[in-house]
């Protein structure tokens, strides 16, 4: 039973740690948003592009911080994703 736990503790540990590191972030200067509801449907659309783990729209800024899986999506499907909800955008940084 130690050993069980011992293992599981460990597992919950390292799977953070490697998930982490998988994880990439980019920069999106989102253009038409032109209402602070807006914000909400270009988080959905980058929410549901597939590997994107986290985004966050800020409408005064007019830019989408994006947390993805980059052996599951690029920052490029990330604009396409946008773009195809109405709110074209561009990579301002991707690191």
């Amino acid at each position: 039973m130690k050993k069980l736990y011992v293992f599981l503790l460990a597992a919950s540990i390292s799977a953070p740690v490697a998930y982490g590191a998988d994880q990439q972030t980019a920069t999106l200067d989102v253009t038409n948003m032109d209402c602070a509801a807006c914000p909400i449907t270009v988080r959905k659309a980058l929410e549901n592009a597939p590997g994107v783990s986290s985004a966050k729209v800020d409408y005064k800024s007019k830019t989408a911080v994006v947390a993805f899986n980059p052996q599951k999506t690029t920052p490029q499907a990330l604009t396409k994703a946008t773009a195809d909800a109405g709110f074209p955008s561009s990579v301002k940084q991707a690191h």
